[in-house]
């Protein structure tokens, strides 16, 4: 039911990456081009709402942001974010369990949600004539939502069997897990979203319920529309139905321990007999773009499409193209993260290519990059490539509803959304190299090895002989 860093593996690591970089550029590139313009407003009871006009079709995304995900849980309680997630679709006293799940069927809609280190969201997709009533089922399940032991129990099994399918049984995701935990010292990214498989399988109806009265409150959502609404409009119908959900807890500064200064180059090794190809994945801690300075976290975006950001990247020419030593290699940025977010390299060896001999090219391929000028045309298709690909992106209505809801979760803002195309104009190669110096130096990174385990196969082998 929801996209989680560190469970999904690689694949979902690069299209989240990806959906920043989509995401941040789309919409200024919209109200660049003389798109309408974004209204936000902010409701008396502490609800902030964000309506994104797109009529090209008479639908509409309605979504709600909390502003709390994995790295907000208590000690102990991993997990309990996604599973309160689960939870939300088990109805309150207004609207039992499947209620609301019918009547957005019923209107020709769809809804999911998604959890994330730093918020939980829920959307729809309805008919624009519905918005009002599907805002009405979510401002009654932001406080009112009913849990008993009947209804929290069986859902803890479905989350474990989840957990299972996600995490357990796919060797990248459970190389992804073992890299966050050994790269985050500190603050609680290192955790899985999913949760410590021990820790899940401890929680309760009670856990739910006390996570649930502390953030779940209007003032700390964010209520995003997209689709073929008129301002006005929306408005009426948010404080019709959120402005009369009271608030119910006041939320402080969203404080996290912090990393200590890196002092070791890490590594690991996973393996797993059901690994095909051998892979390497390294992660850097680097600034996001609510922690970077000015003008680093776009640089680093930058670099990470120079260096691994398609079959043009340098790493890819190198690597795949010139040596042939690979089959693949890429790089990517998350850089819409509340803290301290990462930087990644990662790539498969060709047979008969080691991954310490993989490894090495890749440092040699990364320190050419940092000895070498970034030519200016090379600089510039990169940097329009980048613009470019988010006005194609947003197309999606949900895209556009997702952009702003990431953003206003992660300490930006939107004239933050909308200046990025500006700013990634504004990259310099001197920003891309000073980036590249400062955030690539490995004693801030783990490298994990991914093999095939073949000890189990040799001892069925002995037992059969």
């Amino acid at each position: 039911m929801c996209p989680r860093r560190s469970q999904a593996g690689l694949l979902l690591r690069a299209a989240l990456a990806a959906f920043v970089l989509v995401g941040l550029s789309a919409s200024g590139a919209r109200a660049q081009s003389g798109g309408p313009p974004v209204t936000e407003f902010t409701l008396a009871n502490g609800l902030h709402a964000v309506v994104i006009p797109d009529t090209r079709a008479p639908v509409v995304t309605h979504m709600v942001w909390y502003k709390v995900g994995a790295a907000d849980e208590p000690p102990g309680k991993s997990g309990i974010a996604h599973f309160l997630e689960h939870l939300m679709f088990k109805g309150t006293a207004k609207h039992p369990m499947g209620v609301f799940s019918r009547a957005v069927a019923g209107m020709g809609g769809q809804e999911n949600a998604f959890t994330t280190q730093d918020y939980t969201a829920f959307f729809q997709r309805v008919p624009r004539d519905k918005l009002g009533e599907v805002m009405e089922f979510e401002a009654d399940r932001m406080t009112g939502l009913v849990l008993t032991d009947d209804i929290v129990k069986p859902e803890l099994q479905v989350v474990l069997e989840e957990y299972n399918m996600r995490v357990a049984n796919v060797p990248g995701a459970r190389l992804g897990e073992q890299i966050d935990a050994a790269l985050y010292l500190n603050h609680p990214y290192g955790k899985p979203t999913i949760g410590w498989r021990h820790e899940i399988e401890s929680l309760t109806r009670d856990d739910a319920l006390r996570f649930y009265q502390r953030f779940y409150t209007p003032n700390n959502a964010v209520v995003v529309v997209a689709g073929d609404v008129d301002p006005a409009e929306v408005r009426r119908l948010v404080e019709a139905t959120y402005g009369k959900v009271a608030k119910r807890a006041e939320i402080g500064p969203r404080h996290r321990p912090q990393e200590p200064p890196p002092r070791a180059i890490r590594s690991l090794i996973y393996s797993d007999p059901r690994v095909e190809q051998p892979r390497l994945q390294r992660e850097y801690i680097v600034p996001s773009y609510n922690t970077a300075g000015s003008g680093e976290a776009e640089a680093l975006q930058v670099l990470a499409h120079l260096l691994g950001g398609g079959t043009n990247s340098r790493l890819y020419q190198t690597l795949v193209v010139d040596k042939k030593i690979a089959l693949d290699a890429s790089a990517w940025y998350t850089g819409s993260m509340l803290d301290d977010s990462q930087f990644g390299v990662d790539g498969r060896p060709r047979p008969g290519v080691s991954l310490p001999q993989f490894e090495a090219a890749i440092d040699d391929s990364i320190a050419g990059f940092l000895a070498s000028d970034i030519p200016a045309d090379e600089l510039e298709r990169a940097k329009t490539k980048m613009i470019a690909n988010a006005v194609y992106a947003r197309d999606s209505q949900a895209t556009l509803a997702r952009w702003y809801g990431t953003a206003l979760t992660t300490g930006r803002t939107v004239a933050d959304v909308q200046s990025w195309p500006a700013r990634i104009r504004n990259v310099t190669a001197q920003a891309v190299h000073a980036a590249a110096l400062k955030w690539l130096d490995k004693k801030r990174s783990v490298t994990g090895y991914l093999i095939k385990d073949t000890t189990q196969q040799q001892a069925k082998r002995e037992k059969r002989s």
